[in-house]
């Protein structure tokens, strides 16, 4: 799986980090007991892989920690944790009384943002974890799917489908986190119930299906008429000028072309896409 790269602001931007003084140390950092620092309540990752976590620790015993956690003061004389969790975890495993740390201010919503961002950077977060922190970003702070997609560095339209995955049945989700299917498995099958996503889901595992076999099991699932025999796909004109209009504006775009004209059909998953797209177009 390709490394995510370019994340918006990050977590210099949204919390400094500490400098460099001239003597050569850096400043702003501090030692704190490891068992004074809270997790992030807001951390939206639940899960966390054990030999990665002994790999840490044995680096740690060995080097020491080189990056400093990043912590915000709490309540009685305690720290939450705003970035480092893995770290944390890893030195409390190497048996370490105190970790290096740089004390700033966070609000809740940076508490979450942070979080987010430091999972993404690593791609730890599986599809549901990501989709719920969003939707925490979108409910309880009233961030829009284009301004949360400002705060992580992706697509308006990435954020979307990613949201998106939390209408999938709960065998779905399961199976997505699991590993047996990819998001765009889920998603070929959100348009279904969920007692028919479950049916499907069977076939896909059973079967090995791809997302485009997938998309076409679940439009017949969902009553929708195949014209039979074989039809030729578009030419790589068609599929060119699709890929360049998908491009430019950010979503799925079909084009539907024949002798005397044709049409083209541009796909939007919320208001807000709607929106956006009227306004790119108009």
């Amino acid at each position: 799986m390709p490394k995510r790269t370019g994340l918006g602001k990050g977590l210099d931007a949204l919390i400094p980090t500490a400098q460099p003084t001239p003597g050569g140390e850096t400043a702003g950092i501090t030692h704190l007991a490891t068992d004074i620092i809270q997790r992030n309540p807001r951390q939206p990752r639940e899960t966390f892989n054990t030999e990665e976590l002994e790999n840490l620790a044995a680096s740690i015993r060995e080097h020491g920690i080189i990056q400093p956690l990043i912590v915000a003061p709490g309540k009685n004389g305690a720290y939450i944790l705003i970035a480092g969790e893995r770290r944390l975890q890893a030195a409390r495993l190497a048996g370490l009384k105190t970790v290096p740390v740089v004390i700033r201010s966070a609000t809740d919503q940076q508490l979450l943002e942070l979080a987010l961002i430091e999972n993404i950077q690593r791609a730890d977060l599986n599809p549901l974890e990501e989709a719920e922190a969003y939707q925490q970003l979108a409910k309880e702070f009233k961030l829009s799917h284009e301004k949360i997609a400002e705060r992580v560095g992706k697509s308006r339209v990435a954020v979307t489908n990613t949201l998106r995955l939390l209408d999938a049945s709960a065998a779905v989700k399961q199976a997505l986190v699991d590993g047996l299917i990819t998001e765009g498995h889920a998603r070929a099958m959100l348009s279904l119930s969920a007692k028919a996503q479950e049916a499907l889901l069977k076939q896909v595992i059973n079967l090995d299906l791809s997302v485009r076999q997938t998309e076409a099991l679940a439009g017949k699932y969902s009553g929708k008429k195949t014209p039979s025999g074989k039809r030729a796909g578009p030419s790589a004109e068609v599929t060119d000028i699709e890929r360049r209009l998908r491009i430019s504006l950010g979503t799925k775009v079909a084009v539907k072309h024949g002798k005397n004209g044709g049409r083209v059909i541009i796909y939007y998953y919320s208001d807000e896409e709607l929106d956006s797209l009227l306004g790119k177009l108009t």
